[in-house]
């Protein structure tokens, strides 16, 4: 069953097996403040086993075009479109979220998206190949992200 991600009561509902379960809450809730801000978007995630679809997708993505298989254990997905871009995003129980920007008109403004909970080291899979930039959030406290643009048709 899917829900709504609060970001004004930060909750780990749905990812308590994470290690740094509130630093993911507070990655999650940033997140969904902003496509709330930007798009009216209400942000809602379902447990892995009912988002088999959307992350199979983005672990197809990732594998095709960067043969990364990310090792650790998917708790919560979501899969939505706002105006012509179709989104997709996963939270680990590591505490890395990725997430898929594709947009369905220009294939030029298509990419993946990682970015780590406060408190985790960078993955095996990613650390060789990605550097990442620090950004600061009221709900997340400081996150670490990166990107690829992606070249393919999925």
């Amino acid at each position: 069953m899917s829900h709504l991600v609060d970001f004004t009561t930060v909750s780990t509902a749905g990812l308590e097996t994470s290690p740094v379960a509130a630093a993911l809450a507070g990655l999650r809730a940033n997140e969904a403040r902003y496509f709330k801000n930007k798009y009216n978007h209400d942000f809602t995630v379902e447990p892995a086993a009912k988002a088999k679809k959307t992350i199979e997708w983005i672990h197809r993505i990732l594998e095709q075009e960067r043969g990364i298989v990310i090792e650790s254990r998917p708790l919560e997905a979501t899969a939505f479109q706002v105006e012509n871009i179709r989104m997709a995003y996963v939270f680990y129980e590591s505490g890395l979220s990725i997430n898929v920007m594709y947009t369905i008109e220009d294939a030029k403004k298509r990419a993946v998206g990682f970015k780590l909970s406060e408190g985790i080291e960078v993955p095996l899979e990613l650390a060789k190949d990605f550097k990442f930039a620090r950004q600061k959030s009221k709900l997340a406290g400081t996150i670490r992200g990166s990107y690829f643009v992606i070249k393919g048709e999925y």
